[in-house]
């Protein structure tokens, strides 16, 4: 009773030696961390079933289909690393400004970031047309799926404003706590996209038959309905965060500094993540179109475990800003050990889902012997990596919340970079184990990210970085 009273409550989180003032009764501090953890959680869920739902769908034209817009993911997140990694700044800054209660500081973040996201996203825009075919070629599309995939890779491309702007906006309000604003532009864009794929996939009433290209479009509509409801939140002149504050529209290199320093760790972390996982992706598309298939359906799946994660390490990476913001480390260390706990009762729902339901969950996405059975095993892989994933995520979450972005970079670089892709590698062609073999590397990466990540936490270092 003791142990469990020493795990699970707030009193039992924090060393009272390590105290700098009164912690959060144990409803209060799980209270505090749900509130703002909630929306996030249930918009990184949405997103992932409307993936889910998409991969479906598209699943109905053939694995061709599944595999072709698959292809397409690691090359669309290393043209938005740049603003992801932006994004990790600009959350990190805002959440300290708003600690120390700085409106104006917040503002004047949040406008900058605006204007060098629209920048940035134009050019990956033209770059992402332009390099469309030589990217799928370096995915690893073959003959049966190079033409679908570079097409569905250019439609993505024209809304890159939409998402880049859409992604720094709520970012910005993330960083307040403010985490029902991204839910609901999430909702809505996730709403627009559902229903588009419905009406243009295979053509319903007055609107075409477009087949993958509808899922595109889909996603740009979705994307471009995300953006105005971002843009309509900040036009609130009571709240915190609005954009008709009088701070100036104008880069500041004392601001810009204050978000590059740890905007740029988290890009090195990026470029580490997505050479990883671009790598890891390729070695995947070797071994043939359905193996293939079958890893983007699981992938999909596995994304659910992860949205639970990213949501409540968004909640603990404002917590954990704004704790340090406000000079208290110590109730930043309870607010991240609180959200791992909330994340260990709906890992092991997914557990049990995934485990017990893993030939029907492969099923519903294609009815091929082959893939639902092949599906099945790695699924037994994905079910044992929920719990590790989903802790490792608000870990690394809370790290960055507290600007401590050159250590996630360097436990990118070694374990995504490096052992993933190498250890993949070597148990699916040497050891012969295929596509398990590269679901079992995955499983390893992330029990190492978090053991290294827990340690680090554990140590009290990243309190001592300044923003």
């Amino acid at each position: 009773m003791r142990f469990i009273k020493k795990l699970m409550t707030c009193e039992g989180m924090v060393d009272p030696n390590r105290r700098f003032g009164p912690i959060p009764t144990t409803r209060e501090g799980y209270a505090v961390s749900l509130r703002i953890a909630w929306p996030s959680m249930l918009e990184s869920m949405l997103v992932a079933m409307v993936n889910l739902v998409g991969t479906v769908m598209v699943g109905g034209l053939g694995d061709y289909a599944i595999t072709a817009v698959g292809l397409t993911t690691q090359p669309q997140f290393v043209l938005i690393a740049v603003i992801i990694s932006l994004n990790v700044g600009v959350t990190a800054v805002i959440a300290r400004r708003k600690g120390a209660q700085d409106r104006e500081g917040a503002n004047s973040c949040l406008k900058q970031a605006a204007l060098l996201s629209l920048l940035l996203s134009v050019v990956l825009t033209i770059t992402g047309l332009l390099a469309a075919r030589p990217l799928m070629q370096l995915a690893g599309a073959q003959a049966d799926t190079i033409d679908y995939a570079v097409m569905y890779f250019r439609i993505i491309c024209t809304g890159m404003v939409f998402r880049g702007l859409s992604l720094t906006l709520n970012a910005a309000q993330r960083g307040v706590g403010n985490t029902r604003i991204a839910l609901t532009s999430n909702l809505t864009a996730n709403v627009v996209n559902l229903v588009f794929n419905y009406l243009l996939i295979n053509g319903i009433g007055m609107f075409p038959r477009m087949e993958i290209a509808g899922s595109a479009v889909a996603a740009v509509l979705g994307n471009a309905a995300a953006f105005f409801m971002a843009l309509l939140s900040l036009f609130r002149k009571d709240a915190f965060l609005t954009l008709r504050h009088r701070a100036k529209w104008k880069l500041e290199a004392a601001t810009m500094a204050s978000v590059g320093k740890v905007a740029a760790s988290a890009a090195v972390e990026q470029v580490c993540m997505r050479i990883g996982f671009f790598a890891y992706a390729i070695m995947i598309a070797a071994l043939g179109t359905e193996n293939f298939a079958v890893h983007q359906i699981c992938m999909s799946i596995l994304n659910i475990s992860f949205s639970i994660g990213d949501g409540l390490s968004v909640a603990a990476a404002a917590l954990v800003g704004q704790s340090l913001g406000a000079k208290r480390p110590d109730l930043g260390k309870l607010y991240g050990s609180v959200a791992q706990r909330i994340s260990w009762f709906f890992s092991t729902i997914l557990f049990f889902i995934f485990l017990l339901g893993r030939f029907r969950l492969v099923g519903l996405f294609n009815s091929d012997p082959y893939i639902v059975s092949l599906g099945g095993s790695v699924m037994v892989i994905l079910a044992f990596t929920t719990h590790i994933q989903t802790s490792q995520v608000i870990m690394a979450g809370c790290l960055r919340g507290a600007g401590d972005t050159k250590f996630t970079a360097v436990v990118a670089m070694v374990s995504i970079m490096i052992v993933r892709p190498t250890l993949g590698w070597l148990l699916c062609f040497p050891a012969g184990l295929g596509l398990r073999g590269a679901w079992m590397a995955l499983f390893i990466d992330q029990a190492l990210r978090l053991i290294l990540n827990i340690l680090r936490f554990r140590s009290g270092k990243w309190a001592l970085h300044t923003i």
